[in-house]
C-alpha cells in the first residue's frame, strides 16, 4: 500500500477531556509526555497512542489556544453501534451510517470540541 496512514493527532483545547472520551469511545490508552514542539501541544499534554492500541501511532494533544482539528477512520464492529457510542458520550452524528453491508459502511460524528471523526466498517 503506498503512502498508508501511519500517524494521526486529535487537538482541543480540553487535551485530557478527549483523552478521557476516547478511552471510553475506543479503550485507548495514553502515555501522556511532551510534543516535539509546543505549536503541537502544551507542554506535558501530548497523549502518545501506540499502534499496538490504535493501529497506527497517534496522539490526543491540545491546550488553550489550540483549536480542534481532525479527520481519519476508525475501523468498528458495527457503525450504527459505534455512532449510538459516540453521541452517549456526548458527540454528535454528522453522517451515517451510509454504504454497502457486507462490504463497506461509514459514519461520521463530530466530538465534544467539534473534531470531525470517521468510523468504518462492514456493517
Amino acid at each position: 500500500m503506498p503512502n498508508p496512514v501511519v500517524h494521526f493527532e486529535i487537538t482541543g483545547a480540553n487535551p485530557a477531556g478527549l483523552r478521557d472520551y476516547y478511552a471510553g469511545l475506543f479503550g485507548w490508552t495514553y502515555e501522556v509526555g511532551d510534543a516535539s514542539a509546543e505549536e503541537v501541544s502544551a507542554p506535558g499534554e501530548y497523549g502518545f497512542v501506540p499502534a499496538s492500541v490504535a493501529g497506527i501511532n497517534g496522539g490526543v494533544a491540545g491546550g488553550d489556544g489550540h483549536r480542534p482539528r481532525v479527520l481519519f477512520y476508525v475501523g468498528v464492529d458495527n457503525v450504527e453501534e459505534a455512532l449510538a457510542k459516540a453521541e452517549s458520550l456526548g458527540g454528535k452524528r454528522q453522517l451515517g451510517p451510509k454504504g454497502t453491508p457486507g462490504t463497506l459502511v461509514v459514519g461520521q460524528f463530530t466530538d465534544p470540541e467539534g473534531n470531525l471523526i470517521g468510523v468504518a466498517g462492514e456493517r
